[in-house]
């Protein structure tokens, strides 16, 4: 007795357009180009999360930059600063306080002074 095949590729067929769904034109409807579409679309989700975490980094940096800058301190000097003096506030906190809190960020900036001097 033969296999015939029909379920199994009708199931793949629509797995696949499924996660196609909101793509324009074929590359919703038709298989071949939908199934193109979003083996693409998972490889650069799979590369951005990864990207997504450099780029928060850089952004935070740059705010840290800035506040520190404000308050007569480079960024190198500021974390050399709370370092030496066992601060362990991340990136992303510093960076917060640097945007929200600039009063609070510029008493962590004149301690990290205090502990370069």
């Amino acid at each position: 007795m033969r296999v015939k095949r029909g379920l199994a590729a009708h199931r793949r067929h629509k797995k696949y357009l499924d996660m196609a769904k909101g793509y324009r034109g074929g590359r919703s409807r038709l298989y071949r180009t939908a199934r193109v579409a979003v083996e693409r679309s998972l490889a650069y989700a799979f590369r951005d999360r990864k990207r997504r975490k450099r780029e928060f980094r850089k952004l935070w940096i740059l705010r840290i930059n800035a506040g520190a800058r404000e308050n007569g301190l480079s960024y190198s000097r500021l974390i050399c600063g709370l370092n030496k003096a066992g601060v362990a506030l991340n990136r992303k906190v510093l960076a917060d306080l640097a945007v929200r809190n600039k009063d609070d960020f510029a008493k962590i900036v004149e301690l990290a002074k205090s502990k370069l001097a």
